[in-house]
């Protein structure tokens, strides 16, 4: 065999491994004329635009690009030729491609310039990116997503890193302490710190590095901020901690408890109020049983022996001084058992159980049947609900509402008396919190009514509107009052003189865990 022949197969063999490479690469690879004709086009490039080889082979390789570019190309090549000044030979760059089906698409195209013996052709690199373009556009989105919440958040956003400078401030942190956020990129996060924690900030960040003991990141807790005007105010502060390719940054969340603090403050302080307040009824109640009932027993006791013993010896007059004396005695009597029963409903509260309202009111019903008889009354009720509540307070509220709507009838017209319930629901979506849920009890009755005007006075403390007509001390409905105060709700009234009136008692179907006083 010839060295001639050799050389002859050696080259037909490095052309055999060249064209397998081409045609298995997985980017395309085209190959055009000084022109732009097409001269060869692999698989991957075939694929890549959508089209048969055949289908392409010959033609200028404009039809595989979008206009701008379809137009522009062939002077492009032109002033190639001209000038020698390439714009993207040599270089590569992203452009933009056309498949056989007119969808646009971005690749990164290189483009090398070949000189045989006879001529010169041009062989162009296809790498198809558009999933990666996917990806970063993904990516992109995502990031936008993330900058407009952050944006928009309602909370304060701070990241710092690890040497406590801040990286990022979003509005409502700079708006929080009254800052714009220029003034506070790359400065330490420690100026948003009142002493002692701002002094102490730099020595437990390097504690943190040191050790890896926690004291808030991660944790959550209250801490108080220092604004750029030197006001000092609450925050709830809680700290992540993010670890990137390079480095690690922390991210704080700010959640000003300004008001929350200050309503719990006003609570407190009314909490110690009601709490003196209801050490002073007590002392009260222990008077009224005690010290001012002694007295009124020795009224009773010698006018009952006055009565007994010495009535024969009396005047008419004397007579009618003496019952007199008694019977003010005895309304003094009701008087200090009405104040006592109104102070028990906090002084001597019991804990909050489920109480079937049906229930106590039919026992209600059945105390008082023999005056439901007496005045023909016509009691209608629809069922009513469980709450969380004093068994004990409910019979009281139930018998004084149901009493008061028989007493205060109209002459030869039968008492009717309508109860029924309707459930309240606060806020939409919440329902856990006690309080979120309410029953509304409504005890409707056709009697003598009253002038709204006096709404406000019928349930103060021995306000009477009918004068000593009636019987009774007029504590009755300041009792239901404070019963419904102390069941989370509260108590008023609709009404008309001769119509009659609606009281409408709000009770929380759910109670807070309490202490008894």
């Amino acid at each position: 065999m010839s060295v001639a022949h050799n050389l002859e197969q050696e080259d037909f063999e490095t052309q055999s491994r060249l064209q397998a490479i081409i045609d298995t690469a997985i980017d395309g690879i085209i190959t055009i004329d000084d022109k732009g004709i097409i001269e060869t086009v692999n698989p991957a490039a075939a694929r890549i635009f959508g089209y048969d080889p055949v289908e392409v082979i010959g033609q200028n390789v404009k039809i595989l690009m979008p206009e701008p570019d379809h137009s522009q190309h062939d002077s492009y090549i032109q002033n190639y030729h001209r000038t020698g000044i390439p714009q993207i030979i040599g270089k590569g760059r992203e452009v933009l491609g056309r498949k056989k089906d007119g969808t646009v698409f971005p690749f990164l195209l290189s483009i090398s310039e070949v000189k045989l013996k006879n001529k010169k052709i041009f062989t162009g690199i296809i790498h198809d990116i558009t999933g990666l373009k996917k990806a970063e556009d993904a990516l992109r989105e995502s990031e936008n997503k993330i900058n407009a919440i952050i944006h928009a958040a309602v909370d304060g956003i701070i990241t710092i890193d690890k040497r406590g400078i801040m990286e990022m401030v979003n509005p409502s942190a700079a708006r929080l302490f009254g800052y714009e956020a220029s003034e506070l990129l790359g400065k330490s996060v420690n100026v948003l710190m009142p002493e002692p924690d701002r002094s102490s900030h730099d020595g437990y960040m390097n504690h943190y590095h040191q050790s890896g003991q926690r004291r808030i990141i991660g944790i959550g807790r209250e801490v108080t901020g220092k604004r750029k005007d030197g006001t000092v105010f609450p925050f709830f502060l809680s700290i992540s901690e993010v670890k990137l390719a390079d480095r690690t940054v922390y991210t704080g969340f700010v959640h000003d408890i300004t008001q929350q603090k200050l309503n719990e403050e006003r609570l407190r302080r009314y909490a110690a109020e009601l709490e003196r307040s209801n050490l002073e009824l007590q002392d009260f109640a222990y008077v009224s049983s005690h010290d001012l009932q002694e007295p009124l027993r020795k009224i009773q006791a010698f006018g009952d022996r006055l009565k007994t013993k010495d009535q024969p010896n009396l005047s008419e007059q004397g007579k009618d001084y003496l019952d007199r004396m008694m019977n003010a005695a005895s309304r003094m009597q009701n008087l200090i058992n009405d104040l006592l029963s109104f102070s028990r409903v906090t002084t001597k509260a019991k804990p909050f159980v489920p109480v079937d309202l049906d229930m106590v009111l039919t026992e209600v019903l059945s105390d008082l049947e023999i005056a439901i008889e007496r005045t023909q009354a016509e009691i209608i009720r629809s069922p009513l609900p469980v709450i969380e509540a004093e068994p004990t307070q409910m019979r009281q509220l139930f018998q004084n509402l149901v009493s008061n709507a028989i007493k205060f009838r109209k002459e030869n017209e039968k008492p009717i008396i309508n109860i029924y319930a309707k459930h309240i629901q606060k806020k939409a979506h919440l329902t856990a919190t006690p309080g979120d849920e309410v029953t509304d009890i409504y005890v409707e009755d056709n009697g003598i009514g009253f002038d709204e005007k006096y709404l406000d006075r019928i349930f103060n403390i021995f306000q009477r509107l009918e004068g000593h007509k009636y019987e009774g001390s007029g504590i009755g409905l300041a009792i239901c009052r404070k019963i419904a105060i102390r069941h989370g709700g509260d108590i008023t009234a609709k009404s008309q003189p001769g119509v009659g009136t609606r009281f409408i008692i709000t009770l929380a179907l759910k109670q807070p865990q309490e202490k008894t006083i």
